[in-house]
């Protein structure tokens, strides 16, 4: 075991020197903030299990990389310091433990909370209330001098206002505000040069410029927060007495912060912060904490890299990296054959994650993923999660391929290959081809109960009512009574009559939602209603040839062969017949309503501020449009909100058109 993490150790320390080089120096991330931030908080973890295996002078240790040679290289007076980072109120409070236990126990603390922006943290000097000197915190002792390319930022002043001491050392962030960002992505989209992943890249790159005129029309901003150093007699004894002089100084500094005695006021402006910081001007990863009181922070010092006085509240990850331990194999609904990723449990998007579907065997081939391979997972819509990337650097050489089975691993039937999808996406999935499997008819009517919205009826219901025998299919749930249920172990009165209750008030059920619970192969939600709102009842879908279902728009000839096989077969009809012999009622459809979105497809990405993505999609229905979970070449628009995944790209690799919330409102008016 030692040795294993004696390799992982090394592994990381590694991959974290090239990615701190590519970051902070060359300019050039390969990886986002927070892949990077998941790959030093796992070697930090090992250290402190394995101290044995820390070195003096590990990556860890620096706040950034050497500075370039292009530039004139300065020293700082004092050096510029990184925070340690807290990923949750919990770390944050432990982190209060540790200062109060330092600190006096019958003193007072104060905490001052501010916004952590994402910039580039330079360092300005100022001599007889004149610029002269600007300088980046290169890797906290020695940084790159960029005193020409700060002079073209408007909000650093050059001139202090009279009164101002004869040497003052500010520090603070270079910002390059989203809207700016999005503007020069644009540009150099046109240009054919590439892309800048956030505006901290911008921000860095831009200042990297040897034209100080290129730095000018990039038009960035600067926020303050923090005197390094002044001379003089100016009282300042706390943090936050620091931002209201450089405010009288002439110095932007963020307005969003907030002095407290507990941390509940703290936690309170965390929280706030985190429900506005999307529509923010600048992007901002976190909350910076610190004790506000000057002498209690140098009471308190420094260790390492890190003053003790300061904490770094860091917002959930979106994207995290783990380990894949082992790759199974789940049976669905339809017999398909889904690969599962099971990974070292990580943290991510707020929540502990150790599995995530990889969907199929093209997904595994286009990722080429091994059990033991170092990944890059997300939460897909801030819910699912799922697997990126692979990271191949930390290959050791050990990791083995995933084949995909040739037998069910439920029913050991054979598994046959199929191609599935549109002329837009094909792709392969594997089948059991036992339609009588275990696995298939457990999901077949766990499936069928979440579409019907018998919600009193989870798996371990379900799974008990085939045990006692009294259910062979979905269809047998609606002659079932109380008596049936209150005899059984575990079940009671009140509980029996809460499952019947629920079962009966779902016996009337719209077509669309009927046609779905069946579990037609390639027959999902958007289909369902497709064929709902053209056939208009069950019989006329029931009589439907394959011909008419194919001209169907958004409707393959994959999809339509399939529908009509299903109908085809006998026992398929007996249990549709079985359903409405039991009290189960189909209503009629009608035809989508027409308006201006007739005949248009959208798709839904990212986060809506004036709306949820259901009420999105409510209004897109309403005025006769679609909604689709999937972007093609038939996609009309696709309505991008803050953070939008993977669906934005392809829309932009397939000239789909995109709109902002601002253009989806305006379509909507």
């Amino acid at each position: 075991m030692k040795e294993k993490a004696k390799s992982r150790i090394e592994a990381l320390r590694e991959a974290i020197a090239d990615l701190r080089l590519k970051y902070h120096v060359v300019n050039d991330p390969s990886v986002t903030d927070d892949v990077y931030e998941s790959l030093t908080r796992e070697l930090r973890d090992l250290e402190e299990k394995y101290p044995e295996y820390k070195k003096k002078e590990n990556s860890l240790d620096r706040v950034a990389g050497k500075p370039l040679d292009k530039f004139v290289k300065v020293s700082h007076k004092k050096r510029m310091l990184s925070l340690n980072d807290a990923f949750s109120k919990e770390e944050v409070l432990k982190w209060e433990e540790r200062v109060r236990g330092l600190l006096a126990q019958d003193e007072k603390i104060e905490f001052f909370a501010e916004l952590k922006l994402d910039g580039l943290a330079v360092s300005l000097v100022y001599e007889d209330g004149k610029f002269v000197r600007g300088a980046t915190r290169g890797d906290g002792y020695v940084g790159e001098d960029i005193t020409e390319n700060l002079k073209m930022i408007n909000s650093i002043p050059l001139c202090l206002p009279k009164g101002a001491p004869d040497f003052l050392e500010v520090r603070g962030e270079a910002l390059l505000s989203k809207k700016v960002w999005k503007m020069l992505n644009k540009q150099n989209e046109k240009e054919g040069k590439p892309l800048f992943a956030n505006t901290r890249n911008a921000a860095a790159g831009s200042l990297r410029q040897l034209d100080p005129n290129l730095v000018k029309a990039r038009k960035l901003d600067f926020s303050a927060y923090d005197i390094a150093e002044i001379s003089g007699n100016f009282k300042i004894e706390k943090h936050s007495e620091k931002h209201n002089f450089l405010r009288k100084m002439g110095f932007a500094v963020d307005n969003h912060e907030v002095l407290a005695t507990s941390l509940d006021k703290v936690f309170a402006f965390i929280d706030k912060v985190g429900e506005i910081r999307q529509e923010m001007d600048y992007g901002t990863d976190g909350v910076v904490i610190c004790v506000d009181d000057l002498s209690e922070q140098e009471e308190l010092g420094v260790v390492g890299k890190a003053p003790r006085y300061a904490v770094a509240f860091k917002y959930p990850a979106e994207k995290a990296t783990t380990v894949v331990q082992n790759i199974t194999v789940n049976v669905g609904r339809t017999g398909a054959l889904t690969p599962l990723a099971h990974f070292t449990p990580t943290f991510v998007a707020g929540s502990t994650v150790s599995k995530a579907t990889l969907h199929n065997a093209d997904q595994i081939e286009r990722l080429d993923i091994r059990n033991g391979d170092t990944v890059v997972i997300q939460k897909a819509g801030d819910v699912i999660p799922e697997v990126v990337e692979v990271l191949k650097s930390f290959r050791t050489g050990k990791e083995k391929k995933f084949v995909m089975p040739t037998k069910c691993p439920v029913c050991s039937s054979i598994v046959e290959r199929r191609e599935i999808g549109s002329s837009d996406s094909v792709s392969a999935a594997y089948y059991c081809t036992n339609e009588n499997c275990p696995a298939r008819n457990r999901r077949e009517m766990q499936h069928f109960v979440n579409v019907f919205e018998i919600y009193e009826v989870g798996p371990k219901i379900l799974d008990r009512l085939q045990e006692e025998g009294l259910i062979t299919d979905s269809a047998d749930l609606f002659t079932l009574e109380e008596a049936d249920l209150a005899g059984l172990e575990r079940f009671g009165e009140k509980s029996a009559k809460n499952i019947i209750d629920s079962i009966e008030a779902r016996k009337k059920i719209s077509l669309w939602r009927f046609v779905y619970s069946l579990g037609i192969l390639h027959v999902g939600e958007e289909t369902a209603k497709d064929l709902a709102e053209h056939f208009l009842t069950l019989k006329a879908l029931l009589c439907a040839k394959e011909e008419e279902i194919n001209e169907i728009e958004n409707i393959g000839p994959v999809v339509s062969r399939s529908i009509v096989e299903f109908f085809k077969q006998k026992e398929n009809i007996n249990f549709i017949n079985k359903l409405l012999k039991n009290g189960v009622a189909v209503g009629q459809a009608k035809h989508r309503a027409k308006g201006k979105f007739t005949g248009k497809t959208f798709v839904l990405t990212g986060t809506l501020s004036t709306m949820s993505r259901d009420e999105a999609k409510e209004k897109i229905l309403a005025l006769g449009g679609k909604v689709s979970g999937s972007v093609s070449a038939k996609t009309s628009y696709v309505v991008a909100g803050s953070d939008p995944g993977s669906k934005l790209d392809k829309a932009q690799s397939l000239d789909v058109s995109v709109l902002q919330e601002a253009e989806f409102l305006d379509l909507l008016s």
